[in-house]
C-alpha cells in the first residue's frame, strides 16, 4: 500500500540498513530510467568478459574496474545534476541550465574516454600475450 505524502520520510536515516535500502532503490531507478546507465553497463560487463577470457593480471584489473566504476559514476553523477536542473527550472529554459547539463555529460564523455584508453593499455598486450 502506497505511503501518504506526509508518510513520505524527509529526514536523516535512523539505521544503516534503511540508508543501504535508499542506495539499492536508488540503483534499481539508475537502471531502470536511465539507459546511458544500462549502455555504459553493457559495455563494462562485456570488457569484464574480456578480461576474464584474457586472463588479465591483477594490476591490469585493478585498472579495468577501476575505468568501468570511473564511467557508472559519472554518469550517476549526471543524472543527478540533470534531475536537480529540471527540478529548479522545470520546462523553462535557462543558459545556466543548459551549461550545468553539457558539463555535467563532458564528464561522462570524460571519463568514458579514460575507459577507452585504459581498455586498451590493458586488453591490447593482453591480446598480444595470445598471438
Amino acid at each position: 500500500m502506497p505511503m501518504a505524502s506526509s508518510d513520505k520520510q524527509t529526514g536523516k536515516n535512523r539505521a544503516f540498513k534503511q540508508s543501504l535500502g535508499h542506495a539499492w532503490d536508488g540503483l534499481r531507478a539508475l537502471f531502470h530510467y536511465e539507459r546511458n546507465f544500462r549502455k555504459h553497463l553493457a559495455v563494462g560487463s562485456l570488457a569484464i568478459i574480456a578480461g576474464l577470457f584474457l586472463r588479465l593480471t591483477l594490476n591490469e584489473w585493478l585498472w579495468l574496474v577501476l575505468a568501468i566504476f570511473l564511467v557508472l559514476i559519472a554518469e550517476t553523477l549526471n543524472t543527478i545534476v540533470e534531475a536537480v536542473v529540471d527540478l529548479v527550472v522545470g520546462q523553462t529554459y535557462h543558459d545556466l541550465a543548459k551549461r550545468a547539463k553539457d558539463v555535467a555529460a563532458g564528464g561522462v564523455l570524460m571519463a568514458a574516454i579514460f575507459a577507452v584508453i585504459v581498455g586498451a593499455l590493458v586488453m591490447l598486450p593482453a591480446l598480444g600475450r595470445w598471438f
